[in-house]
């Protein structure tokens, strides 16, 4: 199935370089808001490098070899990835791995997201899986590598060792990644272009001028105030505020502040005559193209105010709503930050989380729904029933099995369960075969039993083919209450109803022996959270069903946030909500003409339905 051989990973991260006669494989990468290294594709990388063999000070322009990056380029001195239309700026790195790991072969494994497209794993992950696949490890845990996901090899499926939920995961064949011969290279030991140039007047050069001017005058503007001080002189003393880059140009603050003191990196000038389509003119040197991480940057004093009577210059359309490009409305911006002028910059507008203020004499309780609060239920056990007994409840047995596969073990059906000599239950033999009632699809009686063992325990199954369920699903929602009611105001989209406001509210605690770490800490950020639905028969509808969900702690779970990264928290469980309540600037707001279907859709998937409602 697989050939011999290993991934490792060539750590590269500033204290030591691998021997000069060692052959690399070269992999950039981006830093995503997550904090996460994500991998280019091998074509993006051969590309990288060759700009990179031709001038180390140069610029790539991603769209030359991926359409569907033509918005992004890559400044190679400042080691950053700069989005035209946005502004947004992220960190790149080069990584290095061996040539017998995955992207020296050019193995790429991915995952199927909710969109039913494949999303490649973090290179790191990836690595690990191939040499798990190249060892003939039947499954591989990620949990080492942060992730509370189990790799199964046999179904070619990854499954949310605490949800339960499984996505199909796949490998394929791709280019390989580029190849490097001899030692990392240093900052100082690049060569520097002596040639003298004009830049040429195409579209291309145009655009990374302006890209450069703008990255130029910032961090020369930075230079300034470091070692400026008071005319520059010598010994100038004063306290030194830390300030970390802003992460996009347009419509936000340029400078965060923050505590401390002292230099902790500082960035050179970039050079504003290098040009795709021209020699480059020395400049300063480079910073080192293995630098991983945020940079941050010391300056001498704080912004000043604007003085009174300056008008402040508007720099408009960073929306994209008038007839200049936003990325130049807000490189224009920097350039004036940076020459000291005062600027007005065109914001974006900010989302509307919350309604107007409301007494609590104007709150109603929601028609046709019996309280106003729902307090977490204990866990819902079928006592007395052992695995056996549940997977024969919803079961027939089968004479004569069909020759094709068992989708849980991937062995024939006319064959023992692959879960032979691993799982033993009195009464259940290897080759049993049984259908399930409702969808007729046929497994090992003994997968079941394993598949059920791995769940929740909670006496219900589900198809792993079909998703149907059979019985009463139940999730692992912490403890917490719910409250809903009417308050006088509508929603975008709603203007004939009022609105029924939702809160939520987890405290922080223990997880129990059903969460992924028993007995360890686990975190709720962000409550009470507050969601919206619309006052009418449609949203009274949701609003029953997702009570239903409430008590079968079917709403939030515990795993690793997808937005911070943090693990052992409190998070949304595949039933989303509308959290914002005036405007829909993040997706979760209203107008949505979809979003009652769509959610009363995810509610069904987890075996929430209105047959159960009761009248």
């Amino acid at each position: 199935m697989a050939r011999p051989g290993s991934g490792v990973l060539v750590s590269v991260n500033g204290l030591g370089y691998p021997p000069q006669n060692l052959a690399r494989v070269v992999v950039w990468e981006w830093l995503n808001e997550h904090g996460r290294w994500r991998p280019y594709s091998a074509a993006t990388c051969h590309h990288i490098e060759n700009v990179l063999k031709g001038d180390v000070r140069g610029t790539v322009v991603l769209g030359q070899v991926d359409a569907q990056l033509a918005s992004y380029i890559i400044d190679l001195q400042s080691m950053h990835q700069f989005r035209q239309d946005t502004g947004t700026m992220r960190p790149v790195h080069r990584n290095f791995y061996e040539p017998s790991s995955a992207p020296g072969k050019g193995v790429v494994w991915e995952w199927e997201n909710d969109s039913g497209s494949w999303t490649p794993y973090d290179m790191e992950i990836c690595v690990t899986i191939q040499n798990a696949y190249e060892k003939q490890h039947p499954w591989l845990d990620l949990t080492s590598l942060g992730f509370c996901y189990l790799i199964d090899f046999n179904s070619m499926v990854q499954t949310n060792r605490q949800s339960q939920r499984k996505r199909r995961l796949r490998r394929r064949m791709d280019l390989a990644y580029p190849l490097i011969m001899g030692s990392i290279p240093k900052s100082q030991s690049w060569p520097v272009g002596a040639s003298s140039g004009q830049p040429c007047s195409c579209q291309q050069c145009i655009l990374v001028n302006s890209t450069r001017a703008a990255s130029n005058a910032i961090l020369a503007s930075q230079r300034r105030k470091l070692y400026g001080g008071a005319a520059g002189a010598p010994g100038a003393t004063g306290t030194l505020n830390v300030v970390r880059q802003s992460n996009t140009f347009a419509g936000t603050t340029l400078w965060s502040p923050t505590s401390g003191a002292g230099i902790e990196q500082v960035q050179s000038p970039l050079s504003s005559s290098n040009f795709p389509c021209s020699p480059a003119l020395p400049s300063l040197p480079l910073n080192n193209l293995n630098r991983p991480g945020t940079q941050r940057i010391s300056m001498g004093t704080a912004r000043g105010a604007i003085p009174p009577g300056v008008p402040a210059l508007p720099v408009k359309n960073l929306t994209g709503s008038g007839p200049v490009h936003p990325a130049i409305a807000g490189m224009t911006g920097i350039l004036m930050c940076a020459a000291g002028l005062p600027v007005c910059l065109t914001r974006a507008p900010k989302p509307i989380l919350h309604p107007p203020p409301i007494n609590k004499s104007d709150m109603k309780p929601v028609p046709g729904v019996n309280g106003i609060r729902r307090k977490t239920k204990k866990k819902h056990l079928r006592k007395g029933k052992t695995p056996e007994d549940v997977v024969r409840r919803y079961t027939e047995k089968v004479k004569v099995a069909p020759d094709e596969d068992c989708t849980i073990c991937m062995e024939r059906l006319v064959t023992s369960s692959g879960y032979e000599g691993v799982l033993q239950h009195k009464g259940i033999k290897p080759e049993m075969v049984g259908k399930l009632g409702k969808c007729g699809h046929i497994y090992h009686l003994l997968c079941l039993v394993a598949m059920y063992n791995n769940g929740n325990k909670d006496g219900s199954l589900q198809c792993p083919t079909c998703k149907a369920i059979y019985g009463e699903k139940t999730g692992t929602q912490p403890p917490g209450k719910m409250d809903y009611h009417v308050i006088p105001h509508c929603l975008p989209g709603y203007l004939e109803a009022k609105t029924i406001r939702i809160v939520y509210d987890i405290p922080a605690g223990i997880q129990a022996t059903e969460h992924p770490n028993p007995g360890k800490k686990f975190s709720a950020r962000g409550f009470p959270r507050h969601c919206y639905l619309p006052d009418n028969d449609k949203g009274r509808k949701v609003l029953k069903l997702l009570i239903m969900a409430w008590d079968r702690r079917l709403i939030f779970t515990i795993d690793t946030s997808s937005t911070t990264g943090e693990s052992d928290t409190v998070v949304w469980n595949e039933i989303h909500h509308k959290t914002e309540f005036g405007s829909n600037l993040t997706g979760h707001g209203y107008p949505d003409p979809n979003y009652l279907d769509n959610v009363l859709t995810e509610l069904s998937a987890q075996g929430v339905v209105e047959d159960n409602l009761k009248d």
